[in-house]
């Protein structure tokens, strides 16, 4: 399909007809970071299934919804559950998410996720601020026709994840009560975990942690020239570091135990934002 600005104008429109405020900051929450959205001040809620052109996800443990309200005094949107290309998207489907924001006027973007450690000094329930990306399978979600009311066709990416952001998030850290990494993210397509070996090289390019999300998302910001702050939840060492078999309900067990932790921590990082 070839999309057109019209297409994202129409989840826009519909959002804006429930909508009393212009979102300032879009948040995109995780496997297990949902109870973030428990923060959010008078919200008004939108389920995916309603918003024209717009996708639904299938992932059990994300909620589908779209959450607007105001958290430490800023308007934020937020989605409680993500999409995936192992849902069966194609990648220039997941553009979608952040088109949307850029059309309700957001001037930022944080996303999170949950991600199995592949630095040795990591430990289940860190947290990293992701600094770079690593893809190297898949498509690109700007793939195909260009919509330049988005960005240009070409478009640098050196400082995708917003350095001025980054460091807002580390000085945040203190008394959060969690230990802050910064490191670069490896994308795996999923929804297979990773093999001990592709561990092993994933280490050696120069990953800290891996995961099945959020690359396309920053991809999608970068082109639209939308500051992004985005995060990792250790929830997990990555294969063939433990010698145990790695589970979602693992991910789930950790996700759980840090979301209180977390969300303050993402809730001060909103107020100075």
């Amino acid at each position: 399909m070839e999309y057109t600005a019209a297409y994202f104008q129409a989840s826009a429109d519909y959002v804006k007809e429930k909508l009393n405020f212009a979102p300032e900051i879009a948040i995109i929450l995780g496997s297990s970071l949902g109870p973030f959205a428990a923060r959010i001040e008078n919200p008004v809620t939108i389920d995916y299934k309603d918003i024209p052109n717009f996708l639904v996800s299938t992932v059990a443990t994300h909620a589908g919804k779209l959450i607007a309200g105001t958290v430490a005094g800023k308007k934020v949107v937020c989605m409680s559950g993500r999409f995936h290309s192992y849902e069966g998207y194609d990648f220039e489907q997941l553009v979608i998410p952040i088109r949307l924001f850029k059309l309700l006027g957001c001037r930022a973007v944080i996303l999170t996720n949950a991600a199995g450690g592949v630095n040795l000094s990591y430990k289940p329930g860190d947290v990293m601020i992701i600094n770079d990306q690593i893809k190297l399978t898949g498509a690109s979600p700007l793939r195909g026709h260009n919509v330049p009311e988005f960005g240009p066709r070409f478009f640098d990416v050196q400082t995708m994840y917003t350095p001025a952001l980054r460091q807002l998030a580390k000085d945040c850290a203190a008394g959060s009560g969690l230990t802050i990494h910064e490191g670069c993210y490896f994308f795996m397509p999923g929804p297979q975990f990773e093999t001990p070996a592709e561990i092993r090289a994933i280490r050696i390019l120069g990953g800290d942690a891996v995961g099945m999300s959020t690359v396309t998302e920053a991809l999608t910001a970068a082109h639209c020239s939308m500051p992004v702050l985005a995060f990792s939840v250790i929830t997990n060492m990555a294969a063939g570091i433990l010698d145990q078999p790695l589970t979602d309900e693992e991910v789930n067990i950790t996700g759980q135990k840090i979301a209180h932790d977390f969300s303050n921590y993402l809730e001060k990082i909103v107020a100075r934002m």
